[in-house]
């Protein structure tokens, strides 16, 4: 189902000077720029949504080959279908109630180091359990309790950290010690030192980091916070969208668009417009220039302060010199495999596994893994068509798979710049090499699809680079070292008037560090605090 409209389509069939004038509008139609632009356009504001891709979503976009179709970036999310958590309120209100999700299944993560499995279940008391049966020891059962306690700490720490987010430039430094002090007890320290603290049993501290893919660090250089925050985001289990990552614009778009709104694709800002220190519209690459009292980029921040706004303003406040502090993420690749048979018929589980090689030491075997023949640190395999009642009936004998691994950027440096499909053979050989990988981890945890596979095809950071425009193909934004928590530019405000941010640079990696950034954005612009509003 396409959602918004073509730039181009729209310009042709727009002449009145109206249709260039909005109360806001938002760079990037990811999970950040549609959560705020719903907040906004809910509040009464004319919004206008620009998505440089052809496809609106950002990372919850899909594409279809066929009769497949696969998700890029959302494969699972926790709260959501907790009622009454504040993450199923914020999607309720920014969705209008429209989307629903599915639950995975009760062991929603398994993570395989060799030939050993262990569950992750969905309960505090239940992950708590079962992992005091993996590691039955004295010492390991009380390093298990210890650990849980340091959870239920940082999930106790209440706002603080994000409410200095939206304060204003001037104010923010006064109250920043007190509204962050409890925080950076704990996002001061990598998870690694958090955790040798608590136990010297390599083999579970590599089990506890299990997870840790999904915000991209290895425990010795992430922070301990953001592993705890994602740790206790899937506490309670995980869901998937109906209808897949799609669904989600799919919903919100018409939310906009209601509120006399536009959300276009195929839409590239080239610059920010500023006079007198004020964001006054956008500047696109073909010249055309739209104007609104609110600016909005959910673009990334390296993007916004590095390219999108004016030379001078860039050089006026040392954005440039700020951004250069701020390290890219992890970048990746994936495998997107279509399957001949139903995942019912095969018995393809509503869960995803992290595969391992037998070394439970996540900082050495990333460390180790210099080249294409090194062993793989670390494998994702899901099976969205088996957690998506909708893809089953859509689609009732075929099934899609994904693979996703992790390497350095640097690995595709020397394509940068040529042209998608015509980057030459050594860019398509690594491809292969890699599919191979891949298709390897995949049969490792479901060999009944070996000999299955109709048809696959792989995506590199360059792929990412693309369709995000995120510079160094970075999955995860800003990466979550304890350096980031300490960055007072990851920030709602911005030195410019009229002028702010959204995204998971704002708040932390995942969908819904960026839905929640939707409100934390919005609730600065209307002067409201919209927890108040949800419900």
């Amino acid at each position: 189902m396409a959602v918004g409209k073509a730039y181009r389509s729209y310009m042709r069939s727009s002449q009145t000077n109206k249709a260039r004038f909005f109360d806001a509008i938002v760079i990037g139609s990811g999970m950040g720029g549609l959560s705020t632009a719903s907040f906004l356009a809910q509040a009464g504001k004319r919004v206008l949504v620009l998505e440089q891709h052809k496809t609106i979503g950002g990372f919850t976009h899909s594409f279809a080959r066929g009769s497949y179709r696969w998700d890029v970036g959302l494969h699972y999310v926790g709260q959501v279908h907790v009622q009454g958590s504040l993450l199923n309120k914020v999607f309720r209100y920014i969705t209008n109630n429209k989307l629903q999700w599915e639950p995975l299944d009760d062991i929603y993560d398994r993570a395989i180091f060799g030939s050993i499995e262990y569950e992750f279940p969905r309960g505090r008391k239940n992950l708590q359990k079962k992992l005091k049966e993996y590691f039955p020891n004295g010492a390991d059962q009380q390093s298990i309790d210890k650990y849980f306690h340091l959870l239920g700490q940082v999930e106790s720490l209440g706002v603080g950290y994000y409410l200095e987010k939206t304060l204003p430039l001037l104010l923010a430094p006064l109250a920043r010690f007190f509204l962050q002090k409890k925080t950076r007890a704990f996002s001061d320290k990598t998870t690694l030192e958090i955790l040798t603290n608590i136990t010297d049993n390599s083999k579970l501290i590599g089990v506890l980091t299990a997870q840790y893919g999904d915000y991209g660090l290895a425990p010795g250089q992430s922070s301990f916070y953001m592993h705890a925050l994602l740790v206790n985001h899937y506490m309670d289990g995980a869901a998937y969208p109906v209808g897949g990552g799609s669904a989600i614009a799919e919903k919100i778009v018409p939310i906009i668009e209601a509120a006399n709104g536009m959300v276009l694709s195929g839409a590239q800002v080239a610059n920010v417009l500023v006079e007198k220190n004020k964001a006054i519209g956008v500047r696109m690459f073909d010249g055309e220039a739209f104007f609104a009292d609110t600016i909005v980029s959910a673009a990334g921040i390296a993007n916004t302060y590095a390219q999108l706004l004016p030379v001078k303003t860039i050089k006026d406040h040392a954005l440039d010199k700020a951004v250069r502090k701020l390290s890219p993420s992890t970048a990746h690749v994936a495998l997107y495999a279509g399957i001949k048979k139903s995942a019912a018929a095969l018995g393809l589980p509503r869960c995803n596994y992290w595969v391992y090689p037998e070394s439970y030491d996540h900082d050495a075997a990333r460390t180790h893994y210099q080249d294409v023949d090194a062993v793989l640190p670390v494998a994702f395999v899901s099976f969205p068509s088996a957690k998506d009642p909708e893809a089953q009936i859509k689609h009732p004998d075929r099934a899609v798979a994904e693979v996703v691994i992790l390497l350095p950027y640097d690995w595709f440096k020397k394509w940068q710049g040529t042209a998608l499909h015509d980057r030459g053979p050594d860019y398509e050989s690594l491809k292969v090499t890699l599919a191979a990988k891949m298709l390897e981890q995949l049969y490792r945890v479901a060999p009944q699809v070996k000999g299955r596979v109709e048809y696959y095809e792989v995506s590199t950071p360059l792929t990412t680079q693309y369709f995000s425009a995120h510079p160094s193909g970075e999955i995860y934004g800003v990466e979550h070292t304890p350096a980031r928590f300490r960055q007072n530019l990851l920030r709602v405000h911005t030195p410019i008037k009229n002028f702010y941010l959204a995204g998971q640079d704002i708040m932390t990696a995942s969908i819904a560090g960026s839905a929640m950034s939707g409100l934390l954005c919005a609730s600065v612009i209307l002067k409201k605090n919209l927890l108040r509003v949800i419900h």
